[in-house]
């Protein structure tokens, strides 16, 4: 599996409307709005790579009002959780 955290900023007035269309895309498991530097904040759970890069530069970036984003790949899961069991995508 693979996680990443997708730092996206977007076009005043459509963070609601921004992050309801990315909640719904296959491979996005949050979508949290926050204060500070982003506007939204993506967690991106995917079977492998290249599905990641598939949602990051095709599926993400077709939907409107998303003006930058910065992907970070996850490399270690620090959890007590087994993630892996939690957001299984059913393969």
């Amino acid at each position: 599996m693979q996680n990443a955290v997708i730092l996206i900023n977007v076009e005043k007035g459509r963070i609601r409307g921004v992050a309801e269309r990315l909640a719904d895309l296959e491979g996005i498991s949050e979508v949290y709005s926050t204060c500070g530097r982003y506007d939204l904040i993506a967690i991106a759970r995917t079977p492998d790579f290249e599905s990641l890069a598939t949602l990051v530069t095709e599926r993400l970036m077709s939907v409107e009002g998303i003006s930058d984003t910065e992907t970070l790949n996850a490399m270690q899961v620090h959890s007590r959780h087994d993630l892996d069991a939690m957001f299984s995508v059913g393969l």
